[in-house]
């Protein structure tokens, strides 16, 4: 049985993907985690980035005993997950990504972390915040806001993806998109496309953004179809 890591998105954890998690685990070993300062987890001393998040999985790997795996990221999990096939080639059978934003500029962080805000999210999504409050307790979910946000800021300033890292990535990539994301467009996602050598994309219909509301039995399908049995 193939083994299949499940990464999470921004300010998200681990809990978001295990209704995904039990559908995969009919066909795959899968294995999910929640990067360090989500989930409950302490933050990592540098803070957040996209290099440490890559640790994280590399220590998780090494922790479990796992010389190669297939990588299902979710957003910036896709992110992290594009980053580890470059830099790590070795750990990494295949990457699928669904809902990766990879176009990072100064304007576009500048637009996200407007949505970061802690007391606007109080203020206008009372329910959100208590589910992140709950999510990554004990360490304070404005703190994780606040982090991702100047994250956000630091690929804005400079992106750690960029076409020359996507020409030397060698193992298979597939990217998903949902037709009705509003975070990620379709152009950014068909330029990575173009660039990896070895890729393949499709949009799903009806599929917002947020993970909770992506049709699991979908992601199924091309997960299988993707990373065979």
């Amino acid at each position: 049985m193939k083994t299949l890591l499940l990464l999470h998105g921004a300010i998200g954890a681990a809990d978001q993907l295990q209704p995904l998690a039990q559908v995969l685990a009919a066909h795959y070993n899968v294995h999910t985690l929640s990067f360090s300062g989500h989930g409950g987890i302490a933050p990592h001393a540098e803070g957040y980035s996209i290099r440490v998040f890559a640790n994280d999985v590399l220590d998780y790997m090494q922790l479990n005993g796992l010389e190669q795996v297939s990588i299902l990221g979710y957003s910036m999990g896709g992110y992290v997950a594009m980053y580890l096939a470059a830099h790590c080639p070795d750990k990494v059978d295949r990457v699928m990504t669904l809902a990766t934003k990879y176009l990072w500029t100064e304007e576009i962080a500048a637009r996200e972390v407007k949505m970061l805000v802690p007391e606007k999210i109080e203020e206008k999504l009372p329910a959100f915040a208590a589910t992140l409050a709950q999510r990554h307790a004990p360490v304070n979910w404005k703190e994780v806001l606040h982090a991702t946000a100047a994250m956000m800021r630091e690929l804005g300033e400079m992106p750690v993806l960029t076409e020359e890292v996507y020409a030397r990535i060698s193992a298979p990539c597939l990217l998903l998109l949902g037709d009705r994301d509003k975070m990620v467009s379709l152009e950014e996602t068909v330029d990575v496309h173009k660039s990896l050598p070895n890729a393949q994309m499709a949009v799903l219909p009806g599929t917002a953004h947020p993970i909770e509301q992506v049709d699991v039995t979908l992601l199924d399908f091309f997960a299988r179809r993707f990373f065979g049995e």
